[in-house]
């Protein structure tokens, strides 16, 4: 149960999950909740439908009410992060670095969709083959160079990560 208690390595999962190329939220599901940055960063031209990744990263989010754990038959708050801003790790900034740009590339960009997700953005430049399927690359080569140096900052992270995935025994070598 060290796990519990690391913060750091907690929100360096964060970061993996949102910027990893098998994360598959897509907007077209329903509201996107995975924007890992406010529309100022990323120079959005409208607001996004929903804030709630960036307010979770900011520690904005409110909790209404105490939540029943029938459980344990006592009632617990879920304050994990005490509203308090996630700290990250240089890995982390850097893949937050990496993806901010992709995503404002991404909106300058035109007939785009304001809450694309990062599985949407990719679909958008690398379009899709006859089955419908993700093409592997895009002709864009301002977008190859940016998620080429994404995927760069997300090794460097994975590579920070992996050892406490076996120390916290998610998995067993």
């Amino acid at each position: 149960d060290l796990w519990i208690s690391d913060m750091e390595f907690k929100n360096d999962c964060l970061v993996y999950s949102l910027f990893h190329g098998q994360n598959k939220v897509s907007s077209f599901e329903g509201t996107n909740n995975w924007i890992p940055f406010t529309e100022q960063e990323v120079n959005a031209k409208e607001k996004f439908a929903s804030n709630f990744m960036t307010d979770f990263i900011n520690g904005k989010l409110k909790i209404e009410q105490p939540i029943a754990n029938t459980l344990f038959e006592h009632e617990t708050q879920i304050d994990v992060y005490n509203n308090q801003p996630l700290q990250f790790s240089l890995e982390a900034i850097a893949v937050f670095n990496a993806g901010r740009e992709l995503w404002k590339y991404y909106h300058a960009q035109k007939n785009i969709n304001l809450n694309a997700s990062f599985y949407d953005i990719r679909a958008h430049f690398q379009g899709r083959n006859e089955l419908g399927r993700m093409n592997a690359k895009s002709d864009d080569a301002t977008y190859t160079a940016l998620i080429r140096e994404l995927r760069y900052t997300l090794g460097l992270l994975v590579d920070k990560i992996k050892p406490k995935i076996y120390e916290y025994e998610f998995l067993k070598e």
